[in-house]
């Protein structure tokens, strides 16, 4: 029976090698609870990365000024790693000067901080400025957009390639990118709390007030919670926006694209949000710590381990699973020493309902080193020594 134990401990702590602890359940159908005028859209969760609704969601397409979400994301990377700061003063170049559309009319030799720079980036989706930003960053403009798409491939964006980091597509042949590839950059550039300082900004100016700033986000100021994030209109995209809000401690992304026109996107994105917002909530499951008991460690110096508890991050959850969270431990009987700190002994999987939430490591707290006949022999010696002493 022992010897059947440990061949079940060895088999399991084998397994366990390989899990991970997803945090998002399968996708939903391509089918929305709304209706939107758009060709593509999704609605994801922060936290998580979990998708809560889906059209299209892998469908490349032109995504026209929600591209800068992408150069928003190396530009804070840049900052937060210490390789640039706010206050640097960025020389504008002839090449981002003289970039079209939606700009703040940057004069080549002209000076700005990155701040500035950033700011005219997330509010006015200004191509100059985001460009003046890359080629500081990365050295010229054809530098930033290859760190684009290397940044890009390791966030696992499948569908996605950039030719330029403004969006302008006139002579893209395949700028393109998918919704869900938009809401993955959305979402790692919501993990950078410095960005909320720019694109939640209704009205700002530059150049001391001389040039006026006004959101093209315009559910900035009429959608509550908005925390962001970035619009985007030519001929080959349509309208397209990656929305975000946050309600009650639920931070919920709205990627749309394609629109016919600016108040359908806008419309399509609320009613993505409201959806979410109405149907999920967030909770953060207190694992039972009675459901877990110690671990042997077999021809260990320690005999027994108490695994370490997971920390969980809250979660998504349905509105009408809330209250039917259960656990379920698997759990192995005993381990062969020696053990590492961190080691995997079991996992803990949190259900709402008959939906996955998540599967959680239960982990050594620890090392435990293996038993040695130097190690035997001192404990059998001290041992001695008590008995006599009594």
């Amino acid at each position: 029976m022992k010897l059947i134990r440990r061949l079940l401990a060895g088999l399991l702590s084998a397994a366990l090698c390989a899990v991970c602890v997803p945090t998002a359940t399968a996708a939903p159908p391509e089918t929305l609870p709304v209706e939107i005028e758009a060709k593509s859209a999704v609605l994801m969760e922060v936290g998580t990365g979990q998708v809560l609704l889906q059209m299209n969601a892998r469908e490349r397409l032109y995504p026209a000024s929600v591209t800068k979400i992408l150069p928003m994301l190396l530009t804070v990377e840049a900052i937060e790693a210490g390789q640039i700061a706010l206050d640097d003063l960025v020389t504008v170049s002839a090449e981002a000067a003289g970039k079209g559309g939606s700009q703040i009319w940057l004069k080549e030799g002209e000076q700005m901080t990155v701040h500035d720079l950033l700011k005219a980036t997330a509010v006015y989706s200004a191509n100059d400025a985001c460009t003046a930003l890359g080629e500081y960053i990365a050295g010229s403009d054809a530098a930033f957009v290859q760190r684009l798409n290397e940044r890009a491939a390791q966030l696992g964006m499948q569908d996605t390639h950039f030719e330029n980091c403004t969006g302008l597509d006139d002579s893209a042949q395949d700028h393109k990118t998918s919704a869900l590839d938009v809401a993955i950059m959305s979402r790692t550039l919501l993990q950078h709390e410095m960005i909320l300082d720019y694109t939640t900004i209704w009205m700002d100016s530059l150049r001391d007030g001389a040039t006026a700033l006004v959101n093209t986000n315009k559910l900035v100021r009429f959608y509550a919670g908005t925390t962001g994030l970035k619009t985007g209109t030519t001929a080959k995209a349509g309208c397209c926006i990656s929305a975000s809000a946050m309600r009650d401690g639920l931070h919920l992304i709205a990627v749309v694209m394609g629109s016919p026109n600016s108040a359908a996107r806008f419309d399509a994105a609320k009613a993505l949000l409201n959806w979410g917002f109405a149907n999920y909530t967030t909770v953060t499951p207190q694992i039972d710590r009675s459901l877990i008991p110690a671990v042997g460690v077999l021809g260990g110096v320690t005999d027994r381990i108490l695994p370490q508890l997971p920390e969980i991050a809250p979660l998504p959850v349905e509105k009408s699973q809330s209250g039917k969270l259960t656990q379920t431990v698997d759990l192995a009987v005993d381990v062969h020493a020696p053990v590492e700190a961190g080691q995997v002994l079991g996992t803990v999987t949190v259900r709402a309902g008959e939906t996955v939430l998540g599967v959680y490591k239960l982990t050594a707290p620890a090392a435990v080193e293996a038993l040695s006949f130097g190690f035997v022999l001192h404990r059998l010696a001290r041992r001695l020594m008590q008995l006599r002493g009594s």
